[in-house]
């Protein structure tokens, strides 16, 4: 499927709707905030996060169950890190093994609070207009200033949104928004800056991902 959209931070491009602002700006700009802020913590980890020593569950259950993360092939959950503070959670995956064929990586699940998947029923275009917007860059960078932040490509692949993102904190990397059992999950995967990770590889992760928590979370 072509990409919904194709831009650079320029002025005046992708202007959202006040509508559109109004209704996702609440609903999901303050959720992948702070999905942001775990990015940092998430690459602090990296040393011990890119290649997990041993071996590690590949799914872990969230919320008394009701929602399973699941790694890819290849990677596995590191449980001390996971974090489920009230009624959202954070989750952070890495290769099993450091000998392991899998490319080395680090992946990181926000899973929102129950009703928050209501968001995608607003739509790839929506959502691409939000946050293509300084608003909706706004959102995703962690210190809060739009210019931080490019939104390089914004497709919507079956019931997922992704985007490129290219952050002066973090490099590029490819972000996944999608709902499942009524909450709404951010997912990315990403390298460090001793181990970059391409974002094509970035983007087969991703995918590899969004499979596995699809798979473990079937809708009803």
């Amino acid at each position: 499927m072509p990409p919904l959209v194709s831009c650079q931070n320029s002025v005046g491009a992708n202007r959202v709707t006040s509508k559109a602002s109004f209704l996702l700006r609440p609903l999901l700009g303050l959720f992948v905030k702070r999905a942001g802020l775990f990015l940092p913590l998430a690459f602090a980890l990296a040393a011990c996060q890119l290649s997990l020593p041993g071996s590690g569950p590949t799914t872990i259950a969230l919320f008394d169950g009701s929602l399973t993360v699941a790694a890819p092939s290849g990677y596995c959950i590191d449980p001390q890190t996971a974090t489920q503070t009230g009624e959202s959670a954070v989750v952070l995956i890495g290769r099993c093994r450091a000998t392991s064929k899998a490319t080395a990586a680090l992946v990181t699940v926000t899973v929102g609070v129950p009703g928050s998947a209501a968001v995608m029923a607003a739509g790839g275009e929506t959502l691409a207009a939000f946050f293509t917007s300084a608003d909706g860059r706004a959102t995703l960078s962690r210190s809060g200033n739009p210019s931080d932040v490019t939104v390089n490509r914004a497709v919507m692949a079956g019931e997922d949104f992704l985007m490129l993102l290219s952050d002066q904190t973090v490099g590029t990397y490819w972000r996944a928004i999608t709902g499942m059992r009524g909450r709404v999950l951010t997912v990315s995967a990403g390298g460090t800056v001793e181990v970059p990770l391409t974002p094509e590889a970035s983007r087969e992760i991703l995918d590899a991902t969004l499979a596995a928590l699809h798979a473990a979370n079937p809708a009803s």
